[in-house]
């Protein structure tokens, strides 16, 4: 079995591909300073939860924006695996040809999603990933990967805010039944769910002329069946792009 790992700076999101596609996932929080052995037990505890262990998988595939846990990462599977992982990034065939100033500024998470969504709905389409940031990520009509936008994450934009205003407090982040917020909670929830909304359609529409006036949307990432319900533009909730993208880029390494 295949293990796609998407380490991002706030979470980690591992996905369990077999013959039949994936057939298991988890998200858990990232911790940096996670040496080679806690991250085995980690996995280990994963596994076990589906009476699964370390010694069903067969490769490791790992997109990280975390460069000391790529190190790490790639030291587990050594030992624990006995086969090196594939730490996706330079030198690696991803059938993603990067059209941008400098290739080796682009995350690895963002060419997985190029990979799949091109793959899934081919081009010109764009990616919203919502994560810790908001990726925003143009694929041109042959896969490539053209550019795009990176805005603060929804959880930073309102826990800077409330860091910032000593008389605003932490509030569920949801949506409200109205835009225009009757309290301060539903101020709030207003802001950052329609607002991010509201951000995100302005920006996918000026990409879509720019990509010549039309592309598909896919939105993925944690907070995306939070805000793309309320977004007039996309078009398809992905979850698990990054890591169906990770899947790709394996498969074409072997």
């Amino acid at each position: 079995m295949l293990l796609a790992l998407d380490v991002g700076n706030t979470q980690t999101v591992a996905g369990l591909f077999g013959d039949e596609g994936m057939v298991d996932h988890w998200r858990t929080t990232t911790i940096r300073t996670h040496t080679a052995d806690e991250l085995a037990l980690a996995i280990s505890g994963l596994l076990g939860l589906r009476g699964r262990s370390l010694g069903d998988i067969d490769a490791l595939v790992l997109a990280s924006g975390v460069p000391q846990l790529s190190v790490e990462y790639a030291a587990m599977s050594r030992a624990r695996l006995r086969r090196p992982a594939l730490v996706v990034g330079p030198g690696v065939r991803t059938g993603v040809v990067l059209r941008v100033d400098n290739p080796h500024e682009v995350g690895a998470d963002r060419v997985a999603n190029a990979a799949a969504a091109h793959e899934r709905y081919g081009g010109p389409c764009v990616v919203v990933d919502f994560g810790t940031a908001i990726n925003f990520d143009a694929v041109g009509a042959g896969g490539e990967f053209v550019g795009g936008a990176i805005a603060p994450g929804l959880q930073v934009s309102v826990d800077a805010l409330r860091d910032r205003a000593a008389r605003l407090q932490k509030v569920e982040l949801r949506a409200p039944e109205h835009a225009i917020g009757t309290n301060t909670d539903t101020n709030m929830q207003s802001g950052a769910i329609f607002g991010c909304a509201g951000q995100v359609d302005g920006l996918v529409r000026r990409f879509q002329t720019e990509l010549g006036g039309s592309a598909t949307v896919l939105a993925t990432g944690g907070m995306s069946g939070l805000v793309a319900p309320h977004c007039e533009t996309v078009e398809h909730v992905e979850p698990f792009l990054t890591l169906d993208g990770l899947r790709l880029i394996w498969q074409r390494n072997e």
